[in-house]
């Protein structure tokens, strides 16, 4: 007889005449009448719990229920944890999308990493549009700035082909090294260097990119 997931026959709703014992360290008891398996597990202070009911004879283990239930139940959880962050699922859009359908994409993208899994964001440049592939940087660098309270990246964007693409992680990011942290860590140089424009800052730089500003806009 099938039975769902985590439901199993208890102590005196377990139905066969005779079963194979199982302590509660993992020791092979045996096989037993299941009026002395059941007595066998009172005495402990326990539970006789139907684990292998299609086997000849039933296998039934001597455990604490409660304690059991709740180990199968974490067990199930890890594992589906375990499913979801090995999924990747991808959002597309352009350049010139508007306001509306860039919070429902943010939408869905939070979703999906509330749910352990990674989003692959990718922005699809179309003609004359790769001639502007810096709005395309900022518009993730916005995406990743609106969704850091659930999300990170562990690397810059990446261009392949007409293709921008964007890997999100789930869970925030580390914190930055503070400015004193930082300048201690990096060496001191004579070298003066010019002010990073829009298009050379680094990734991670608070950006707000006007969607209804764009060359592109519809």
């Amino acid at each position: 007889m099938n039975f769902l997931k985590n439901q199993f026959r208890v102590n005196h709703r377990i139905r066969a005449t005779e079963v194979r014992v199982i302590a509660q360290q993992g020791a092979q008891v045996g096989v037993l009448p299941i009026s002395q398996a059941l007595k066998l597990a009172m005495e402990q202070g326990l539970d006789l719990v139907e684990v292998a009911p299609d086997a000849k004879p039933p296998v039934c283990r001597i455990v604490d229920f409660g304690k059991f239930r709740y180990e199968i139940a974490k067990r199930a959880k890890t594992e589906t944890r375990h499913i979801h962050a090995t999924k990747l699922k991808e959002l597309k859009f352009h350049i010139n999308i508007g306001e509306h359908d860039y919070a429902i994409r943010l939408r869905h993208a939070k979703g999906f990493l509330e749910k352990g899994m990674r989003v692959k964001m990718s922005l699809y440049f179309r003609g004359r549009e790769m001639q502007h592939q810096e709005l395309g940087v900022q518009l993730m660098r916005r995406i990743l700035q609106d969704i850091a309270l659930y999300a990170h990246t562990d690397s810059e964007p990446r261009l392949i082909g007409k293709t921008l693409h964007l890997i999100l992680v789930p869970g925030k990011a580390k914190p930055k090294l503070s400015g004193t942290q930082a300048s201690a860590s990096i060496p001191r140089t004579s070298h003066a260097h010019p002010a990073p424009t829009n298009s050379s800052r680094p990734f991670g730089t608070n950006i707000k990119i006007d969607l209804k500003s764009t060359p592109f806009s519809k």
